[in-house]
C-alpha cells in the first residue's frame, strides 16, 4: 500500500501554468511545466511560471518532468525549470522534443518516449498513451501505484478521424480503467461547451471556400501551436496553383522540421520564396503569438513591413483564435482594415479552432476509465465545477470529487482519500523576458503608476561649500504633462521644491533623505489637488 500526494502548482482555476505534481510515497513527478500568458497591464511581463521554491526542496526526490504536448501553457516553463533545477530529467515524445529544440532546448537534456511504452520507476511505472490534440505525439499519462493509477489526461478531444501522430488509443485508455483508476486529473476548458468538440474544429473546407473568395493575395495570420490548423490551410491550397510563402524564420523552421519529420504533408512546389510576395495568387503565412497576437498584421496594416505593402485586392484570413483580453486588438485592426477597403476574416461563430474536451469528451473519458475519485484540472473555477457536475451525473459520489486551488495537496493512504488538506504555499513567478529572471510585484506596481501617471524628476545641484542652490531645481516629466502647455505649474513645481531644500539645508549639511521625502509628500498632494493624478516622483540632489 502507497501514500500518495497529488498538488497542482498551476493550472488550477487559471488558463496557463499548468503543473501538476504526483508524490507516490518518496517519489516526486512532474506532469508537465507550463506558463501562463498575460495581457498587456502586466507592463512588460511575458508570461508567469510557478514558484517552483517547493521543487528545490525537494529535488532529491524528483524522478523527472513528462510533458504531455508542445505548447507553451504545458511546456514553456520548463527552461525556466531547468535553470532552478539543471539535472532535473525530462520525458518528452519526439514532435515535443523537436519543438523545444526549436525553442533552444539542448536535446541531450531530454529522454525520448513513445506511447504505449512504460517507463519503471520501481513500484511505480509511467505510461503515456497517444490523445487527440492540435500538434502531433500528444499523451496523458498513466501513474501506476500499488492502489491503482493516477490518470492525468493532459488536452485532448475524441476524434477517431485524426489518425496517425494526432490518433487516439481508446483501447488502451479502457483497458486502464480495466485495471482500476484511483484518481482522474482531466482537464476542464471546455467543459460547458456541450456536445463533442469533433467537427467543430475542423476548418478545411472553410478555408478552402475564403482561398477561393480572395480575387487576390492571401495572407493568413496563424500560430504556430497548432500543427494541424497550418496542415489543413495546406490542404485546402491543393490544386488551386497557388504560392505559399512563409514569412519569419520561427514558422519555416517549424514548417521545415514538421516536414522532414513527416509531421506535415505538402505538395511539392507548393512553398515558394520571397519572389512570390508579389505574385497576385500568392498565400503568405504569418505568424503571431499568444503574447503579441496580431502584432505582425498590425505592422503591416500600418505600412512598416519591410516585405509586404497591402493592395486593394488583398485579403486577411485571422485563422487563430480570439483571446478575451485582445479582442479589441482585433476589431480594431479589422476596423482599420476596412477603412483600407481590405477584406477580413475570422473563424466562424460557434465553432473553436483549439483541440479540447467538450462535455461529451469529457464524460466518455470517465466512462472508460471509471475512476474512484475525480480531480478537475486546467481551467477557470467555473470550468472545473463543469467538469465535477459532469461526474457527478455519471455517478461519481460527490465525496469522490476533488476542487482545489493551486498548492492544496490531496493525500490518499491506502487508496483512500485522507480529510485533511496540506497547504503549501506555492506564488506567481513574473518574468520579463529581457530580464529572464522573477520581476517581482513592486517592479511591477512601479510599471503601473509609470505607465498610468508618468513620472516627474526633479534635480538640483548645491554648493559644496555654502550649500547654496547653483542650478535648479529643474523640472522633468514623461507621461504626467506637456511642460510648454504647463508653464504655470511647472513653476509651481520649482518654488515648492525649492522651499523644500532651503528649509532642510544650513550652511554646515544638507539633509538629503529629508529633501526627497518632503518634494514626494508636498509635490504628490499638490498633484493629486491640481490634475487628480498620482505620478512617480524622484528627486536627485547633488553637491558640487
Amino acid at each position: 500500500m502507497s501514500k500518495i500526494k497529488i498538488m497542482a502548482m498551476g493550472g488550477l482555476n487559471e488558463n496557463g501554468k499548468n503543473t501538476y505534481i504526483v508524490e507516490v510515497d518518496n517519489a516526486l513527478f512532474i506532469f508537465d511545466a507550463g506558463i501562463k500568458f498575460v495581457s498587456e497591464e502586466m507592463y512588460g511581463i511575458d508570461y508567469i511560471i510557478p514558484d517552483y521554491d517547493y521543487l528545490i526542496k525537494n529535488k532529491k526526490r524528483i524522478k523527472g518532468v513528462f510533458l504531455t504536448h508542445a505548447h507553451p501553457e504545458n511546456v514553456g516553463g520548463i527552461f525556466d525549470l531547468i535553470k532552478t533545477l539543471p539535472m532535473i530529467k525530462i520525458f518528452a515524445t519526439k514532435y515535443t522534443i523537436e519543438y523545444l529544440k526549436l525553442n533552444g532546448m539542448d536535446e541531450k537534456k531530454i529522454i525520448e518516449i513513445t506511447a504505449h511504452h512504460k517507463i519503471n520507476f520501481g513500484n511505480v511505472s509511467i505510461f503515456p498513451i497517444n490523445v487527440n490534440h492540435s500538434v502531433p505525439d500528444s499523451v496523458m499519462y498513466v501513474i501506476n501505484t500499488k492502489d491503482g493509477a493516477i490518470v492525468y489526461t493532459g488536452n485532448f478531444l475524441i476524434d477517431p478521424s485524426m489518425t496517425g501522430p494526432y490518433s487516439m488509443d481508446l483501447g488502451k485508455i479502457a483497458y486502464v480503467g480495466k485495471l482500476g483508476v484511483l484518481c482522474l486529473l482531466s482537464e476542464s476548458s471546455f467543459s460547458e461547451q456541450v456536445g463533442h468538440t469533433s467537427p467543430n474544429h475542423k476548418f478545411e473546407s472553410y478555408y478552402k471556400e475564403i482561398v477561393n473568395r480572395s480575387p487576390g493575395r492571401l495572407l493568413i495570420g496563424l500560430f504556430d501551436d497548432h500543427l494541424y490548423t497550418i496542415q489543413e490551410i495546406f490542404n485546402a491550397l491543393d490544386n488551386t496553383h497557388r504560392k505559399v510563402v512563409i514569412m519569419g524564420h520561427k514558422l519555416q523552421s517549424l514548417i521545415n522540421m514538421a516536414i522532414s519529420n513527416n509531421y506535415l504533408t505538402i505538395k511539392k512546389n507548393t512553398i515558394g520564396t520571397l519572389e512570390d510576395i508579389e505574385d497576385p495568387k500568392s498565400v503568405i503565412l504569418i505568424c503571431d503569438d499568444k503574447k503579441n497576437q496580431y502584432h505582425n498584421i498590425r505592422k503591416i496594416a500600418d505600412g512598416y513591413d519591410k516585405f509586404i505593402t497591402l493592395k486593394e485586392k488583398d485579403s486577411i484570413l485571422f485563422a487563430e483564435p480570439s483571446y478575451d483580453y485582445n479582442e479589441k486588438k482585433l476589431v480594431d485592426l479589422q476596423n482599420d482594415l476596412a477603412l483600407m477597403n481590405i477584406e477580413s476574416y475570422t473563424l466562424p461563430k460557434g465553432r473553436n479552432i483549439l483541440h479540447h474536451a467538450s462535455t461529451e469528451d469529457l464524460m466518455m473519458m470517465i466512462d472508460l476509465l471509471k475512476p474512484k475519485y475525480c480531480m478537475p484540472v486546467e481551467g477557470e473555477y467555473r470550468y472545473m465545477v463543469g467538469n465535477a457536475n459532469l461526474a457527478s451525473s455519471l455517478g461519481i459520489p460527490n465525496e469522490n470529487i476533488i476542487l482545489k486551488q493551486n498548492g492544496e495537496a490531496v493525500t490518499f493512504e491506502n487508496g483512500v482519500l485522507q480529510d485533511k488538506t496540506e497547504v503549501i504555499k506555492i506564488g506567481d513567478t513574473l518574468i520579463d523576458g529581457s530580464i529572464g529572471e522573477d520581476v517581482g510585484e513592486l517592479v511591477i506596481k512601479d510599471r503601473e503608476v509609470l505607465g498610468e501617471n508618468g513620472i516627474v524628476l526633479i534635480s538640483a545641484s548645491l554648493s559644496k561649500k555654502t550649500k547654496e542652490i547653483l542650478v535648479g531645481p529643474e523640472v522633468t516629466t514623461r507621461g504626467f504633462i506637456y511642460a510648454k502647455d504647463s508653464v504655470d505649474l511647472i513653476a509651481e513645481i520649482k518654488k515648492i521644491s525649492e522651499n523644500v531644500i532651503t528649509k532642510n539645508t544650513t550652511s554646515e549639511y544638507v539633509d538629503y533623505n529629508a529633501i526627497k521625502q518632503e518634494i514626494r509628500e508636498n509635490l504628490g498632494k499638490y498633484f493629486y489637488q491640481e490634475t487628480e493624478s498620482k505620478p512617480m516622483i524622484i528627486a536627485v540632489i547633488q553637491e558640487v
